[in-house]
């Protein structure tokens, strides 16, 4: 398998950084450097070739890279996509502008709705229809379609959706469509709904295909021309691309389905976490990855992430579930709050402090990274409250310019406020802490679940500055800052299966339970993503998860139900009601008798493998002292002034190594700092594990 062995490396492309992970020989090489946003890919070699020269390797030594991206995204965001148009049935072209009845903000009279990727003057439609249970009613009108092809030729379309009615269940209109229209559109890019999401609700459906068609063009052409940038420089492994489900994609479906890149980043943080939690054996887990633009929130429980069949993107109002882009794609869910490093500070009309949601990002960055940024950030607040030596950011690669930090910061919160220069600073960090503690709270509310009792697991080059003060307001007495925590999510990248996630529509209630039906389908959605994993892992051994999307007959939500792999007979109606049940009871406390339990979807995953990593503890170590390296003034929030506090060099610090808080541990790609209520000790994994002092 290609997973195995060799020299692997990992590349997450963030909005301020680019992070590489190398995995060579039990050794791990890790380089964090300033994303080139106008040429992604520039950036990606510069930080391959960086650690490649660390590791004394050259290109032809690599066996695989993985890479993460968030392009796809960045360009929904920003409406940087392909210019698209949409195909769909006659008297359905409106869909994805009337969105739902349900509004978000219940007493905004001038609500702001997202405005679909397709303008109104390219939906364009053609008489067909097929009925719920997938039967023609009106054929497909072939003659529109091939007149639509003129049209569209001449408004100059990259890419095209196509989505038809019910095409869930049979999907032969949209693919005899496609047919016509790919002989007479050369070079345009092309989406069917029954592909990408083939699940009922005809808006999440449409709203997918429109955003995989308006990103298909522009990932395209990235990840040929990456791919043969690196084949020119030597590379010749094979390059996988993280999902936002967890999993690995080959190029070519990543090419084909773009939009399942969608927060791929933020996927391979919380594989991460889900590596950390297994290895230290960590029943609950609360992943803390804060980066340059955003902080991730993700609950862990059982060594599994929470996961879910929906995503919004490109949100008008930033917090409001609803006011974004539906996806109906895979993903591991999280929390994703405009709360990183980059984070712009401001002050309100009410004289309030608010960061964010917007960044500095990579250009011109933060204040004191010299470029040219004039307004405060977290970075620079971090940096004037002592947490970060300007003379050894990024293993002193990068010199921070302090004057221009001060001035920022006076100039736009402390004198608006009448704040002292450090008082302003504490209140930038303390409005960021106390953003990411709420969305934290709320997330595990929302979950069914509960945040205090878990161990805090703080990753990405921002988290742990920021952790000890996180797990002080969310009341948790354990922290844990694993290795390379700067560039964790590359290094999730590497722990992440081949796989490939299906789901079909097919509705059926339990009463009347169709089992030869639901073993054909699973079958077929089996061979299918078997397929697709056979690609990138040809020799691997698969491995098959089901799930079902379930509900009570008349509810308008379902919720997603563990399931056996195995072929169903017709009493297995009731084994499948139970698992529901429990699944039920579990989220809501209850269950409904004597209401029909039916299943809208059905789920496969498959994945090649991994060879299994126990968690074999480390032999305990011997505890001694830590030696400082040197002493810096760093602002205490407890007592309000600044203290004269230790600072460890992390790669000093032996397994069994302890000191107590107040401190500073710094690395090449970040620093934590262990507050005043904590102890640290390097555990035998060389974790950096802060407890609560008297817990």
């Amino acid at each position: 398998m290609a997973l195995a062995g060799g020299a692997r490396l990992g590349v997450d492309i963030g909005g301020t950084f680019t992070d590489v992970a190398l995995e060579v020989g039990g050794a791990r090489y890790s380089a964090k450097m300033l994303t080139t946003p106008h040429a992604p890919e520039r950036g990606v070699l510069a930080a391959i070739h960086a650690v490649l020269a660390d590791a004394e390797l050259a290109p032809g030594d690599l066996t695989l890279i993985i890479h993460g991206t968030t392009l796809a995204t960045n360009a929904i965001i920003e409406r940087k996509g392909a210019k698209t148009a949409l195909v769909t049935t006659k008297g359905f072209r409106d869909t994805i502008e009337i969105r739902h009845e349900n509004r978000f903000e219940q007493y905004d009279v001038n609500i702001d709705l997202p405005p679909p990727l397709v303008p109104r003057r390219l939906r364009c439609v053609v008489p067909e229809r097929i009925d719920a249970r997938g039967r023609v009613v009106t054929p497909l009108d072939e003659a529109a379609v091939g007149t639509l092809a003129d049209r569209l030729a001449a408004d100059g379309i990259e890419s095209l959706a196509i989505g038809f009615l019910h095409s869930y269940v049979n999907p032969a209109h949209e693919a005899r469509a496609r047919d016509i229209l790919f002989d007479r559109l050369k070079g345009v890019t092309m989406t069917l709904s029954s592909e990408v999401s083939p699940e009922m609700r005809e808006y999440e459906r449409l709203s997918t295909a429109c955003a995989n068609a308006y990103v298909q063009p522009m990932m395209g052409r990235y990840l040929v021309n990456l791919e043969a940038m690196l084949h020119a420089e030597g590379f010749v492994c094979p390059l996988f691309l993280m999902t936002s489900g967890g999993g690995l994609t080959t190029v070519d479906t990543a090419i084909r389905f773009p939009v399942r890149l969608v927060e791929s980043g933020p996927a391979g943080g919380a594989i991460f976490a889900v590596h950390i939690a297994r290895q230290c054996g960590l029943d609950k887990v609360l992943s803390y990855d804060m980066g340059g633009t955003t902080a991730k929130i993700c609950l862990i429980d059982e060594f599994q992430p929470q996961t879910s069949r929906a995503f919004e993107v490109a949100r008008v109002y930033r917090f409001k579930k609803g006011s974004g882009l539906p996806l109906r794609i895979p993903v591991i869910e999280m929390v994703e709050i405009g709360a990183g490093g980059g984070s712009i500070a401001r002050v309100d009309p009410l004289k309030r402090i608010t960061v964010g949601p917007d960044s500095a990002g990579a250009d011109p960055g933060p204040a004191c990274y010299g470029h040219g940024g004039v307004l405060p950030s977290v970075t620079d607040a971090d940096l004037l409250l002592g947490r970060i030596d300007p003379a050894g950011f990024s293993g002193g690669r990068m010199a921070l310019d302090r004057v221009a930090a001060e001035a920022a910061m006076r100039r736009e919160v402390g004198d608006r406020l009448d704040l002292s220069l450090e008082l302003a600073a504490l209140g930038v960090s303390e409005i960021v802490d106390e953003n990411m503690a709420n969305a934290a709270r709320v997330h595990a509310i929302e979950s069914g679940k509960d945040a205090r009792g878990r161990t805090l697991v703080a990753f990405g080059g921002a988290a742990p500055l920021h952790a000890a003060r996180m797990a002080d307001k969310l009341g948790l007495d354990r922290v844990l800052v694993p290795s390379n925590a700067g560039v964790g999510s590359a290094v999730g990248f590497l722990r992440a299966p081949i796989s490939y996630e299906l789901v079909r529509s097919q509705l059926q209630r339990l009463d009347n339970f169709d089992a030869d039906a639901a073993n054909a389908l699973l079958a077929a959605m089996y061979d299918e993503a078997a397929a697709i994993v056979r690609r990138g892992a040809p020799e691997a051994t698969l491995r098959e998860t089901r799930s079902a999307l379930m509900r009570y007959r008349g509810q308008g939500h379902e919720i997603a139900v563990p399931l056996l792999s195995k072929t169903y007979r017709r009493d297995d109606a009731g084994e499948i009601v139970a698992a529901f049940e429990d699944a039920y009871r579990r989220l809501y406390s209850r269950v409904i008798p004597g209401v029909e339990v039916e299943v809208l979807s059905w789920v496969v995953l498959v994945a090649a493998a991994l060879p299994v990593e126990e968690a074999v503890p480390p032999a305990r170590s011997a505890e001694f002292a830590a030696l400082a390296a040197r002493r810096r003034d760093v602002f205490d929030p407890e007592t309000g002034e600044f203290v004269d506090v230790a600072i460890y060099e992390r790669g000093s610090l032996g397994p069994g190594a302890t000191l107590s808080g107040p401190a500073v541990i710094v690395e090449d790609e970040t620093s934590t700092v262990v507050g005043r209520n904590f102890d640290a000790r390097i555990d035998g994994f060389g974790y950096i594990e802060m407890r609560r002092r008297g817990a």
